[in-house]
């Protein structure tokens, strides 16, 4: 029941992710936002209008089955939206800087608050394809992440089937990383973040 629960309100998430994106609102509660979109939006686009062509190929191949046709063209209609979804969670929900945390977020899977006072390292690091490892967590986008953070103390991650990791290593990737480091080693150093527009 409680997966049930928690694929509902990722449901919801995604759902709601899209309004705001339509709407050009995104969920910044209070902090300096810094993107991770831009490298993955062509390819959920193109996932999508592969989904698009297979609705209408499926419409043409089930027409003679009135009852198969409508079950499949509502999930194939609901993939779309879901794919539309995903990228727009990760637009409408960037990472954030706060006065005295950095929330690690991907679409509506992740959303992880890292206290500044818990960081003890911060610098630009590209790696591709990043593996699973004990006391680490990698937040990919495109299968690399461009900056990596590490815990003098470990933080508590929930994965999406909600099972509780402790993690002392973490890796993401911002469309601006050299930004995204030198705002982090700032707040970290009690200095107050230069002015100007939002990653």
């Amino acid at each position: 029941m409680r997966l049930v629960l928690r694929l509902a309100a990722h449901e919801v998430r995604l759902l709601t992710s899209l309004v705001r994106w339509v709407a050009r609102r995104p969920h910044l509660a209070g902090g300096r936002a810094f993107g991770y979109a831009r490298g993955e939006g062509a390819v959920l686009f193109g996932f999508a209008f592969v989904c698009v062509v297979e609705t209408f190929t499926m419409s043409v191949l089930l027409r003679g089955w009135p009852t198969v046709h409508a079950v499949v063209l509502f999930l194939d209609v609901y993939t779309v939206v879901v794919v539309i979804g995903l990228h727009a969670a990760s637009v409408v929900r960037p990472h954030l800087l706060e006065a005295d945390a950095l929330r690690v977020r991907y679409a509506a899977h992740v959303d992880l608050r890292i206290p500044l006072a818990a960081v003890s390292g911060v610098r630009r690091e590209l790696r591709t394809s990043p593996g699973r490892r004990a006391g680490e967590l990698d937040v990919a986008v495109g299968h690399r992440t461009s900056v990596t953070l590490e815990l003098a103390e470990p933080v508590t991650h929930v994965t999406f089937l909600g099972q509780r990791r402790e993690v002392t290593v973490v890796r993401l990737h911002a469309d601006d990383d050299a930004l995204l480091v030198a705002e982090l080693t700032r707040a970290r150093n009690g200095s107050s973040p230069i002015p100007g527009r939002p990653g």
